[in-house]
């Protein structure tokens, strides 16, 4: 079969609405947006704003970020204006941030304002998007967190754009999938408060104290052969198959007499067990970690899941670095083993551990099936992205 060199590969995107026909038109990006250098000089704008790469520009104070300065220098900040985008310290991995709203920015900020052919905030889900930060390598120098973007290169390049319609269409399209989102966001956040609320009001009330000598059994069965089972990895974020959490093999080539972690099993590493590095394995049935680790079983006399829900809240943190002396480096501490076995949790009975424990995990397992829900329509607005612009 010959192909048909003669024939035109159109300025169109992968995936459009079928009403809408023709190319869509390439502008010199230096045409479509005007560099804004307006100064504040008579302070008459105090909401300071700043890029995150979330949802645009916010206002700094809702970041959480304690940053001292001196009022009298926001006479030398930016004005940023409804519909602006910007181009900041961090642009060169999150793109452009788009504002909502006017205020003012730091002077290192390169602030861009549209021409009246590109509809209000059309591009804000595209200048984020990976597509458009991967294309951004081109005209971004220097190497790690002294990366920079060239915005006189940048304006060199070209930027492909529908006609007003079709702008709007998609638009409106991409910002329902994003409210879709954020309804999302608020179901999972109830959730974890909800789950919050159970551990400050239900785990921590007066019962008796029972120590974790009490709760667990040491265990130390060793592998006999060379790759018995699955080498996993305990870490502060949880317990994974080592080859998924490191995309390799990083365990000894001979794992001989590495110890057998077995499902229902509690494993921690004694260096690092103050940042939160101790698991309940209730995911993999049998799996081999390093010996430096430490595992436990739990005694049958308590419910297992509702033991594992004490191990990582705060004041568990807390005790467990009051176990733990000052190791080799800061973030390594060496565990006092009887400290250790000597800290108490309040524990009720069983029925009430067992009905506990059933309530918290039909949640989590709710939680769980949001959150994949949450990451399918995150990778939905991925693929819209990568396919609606061009």
């Amino acid at each position: 079969m010959t192909q048909d060199k003669t024939k035109k590969v159109l300025n169109v995107p992968p995936l459009r609405f079928p009403e809408f026909t023709g190319e869509w038109e390439k502008y010199r990006n230096e045409t479509l947006f005007q560099t804004i250098s307006e100064k504040n000089k008579d302070k008459s704008i105090t909401k300071i704003l700043s890029a995150s790469q979330q949802q645009g520009m916010v206002e700094r104070d809702s970041l959480g970020l304690d940053i001292k300065f001196d009022y009298n220098s926001i006479s030398s900040y930016k004005i940023v204006r409804k519909g602006d985008y910007v181009i900041h310290l961090r642009s060169f991995q999150g793109g452009f941030a788009f504002s909502e709203q006017i205020g003012v920015c730091s002077p290192a900020y390169t602030i861009l304002r549209p021409s009246p052919v590109i509809s209000y905030g059309f591009l804000k889900y595209h200048f984020v998007s990976n597509k458009f930060i991967d294309a951004l390598r081109i005209v971004t120098y220097g190497i790690r967190d002294g990366r920079s973007i060239s915005v006189e290169e940048w304006l060199k390049l070209y930027t492909s754009l529908p006609k007003t319609e079709e702008q709007n269409k998609i638009i409106q399209f991409l910002n329902l999938i994003e409210k879709r989102i954020e309804t999302q966001i608020r179901v999972i956040d109830k959730l974890e408060s909800l789950i919050k609320g159970i551990y400050n009001v239900v785990l921590w009330r007066n019962y008796k104290q029972v120590s974790l000598s009490e709760m667990f059994i040491e265990r130390n069965e060793r592998t006999t052969t060379n790759n018995q089972y699955e080498v996993l990895s305990s870490t502060a974020k949880g317990l994974y198959r080592q080859a998924d959490y490191f995309d390799k093999e990083v365990a000894s080539a001979d794992n001989v007499g590495y110890k057998v972690l077995r499902l229902g099993d509690v494993v921690l590493s004694p260096q690092n067990l103050w940042l939160g590095n101790i698991n309940y394995n209730d995911v993999f049935e049998v799996g081999i970690v390093s010996p430096s680790y430490k595992i436990f079983s739990i005694n049958k006399q308590f419910n297992p899941y509702y033991v594992a829900c004490f191990l990582k809240t705060h004041r568990a943190l807390y005790e467990y670095a009051n176990a733990s002396e000052q190791g080799a480096s800061v973030v390594r501490r060496n565990l006092d083993m009887d400290a250790f076995m000597a800290i108490t949790f309040p524990m009720p009975n069983k029925e009430v551990q067992d009905s506990v424990s059933m309530k918290l995990q039909a949640i989590n397992k709710k939680l769980a099936i949001e959150k994949q829900i949450l990451d399918k329509l995150k990778e939905q607005k991925n693929y819209l992205l990568s396919q609606m612009f061009i």
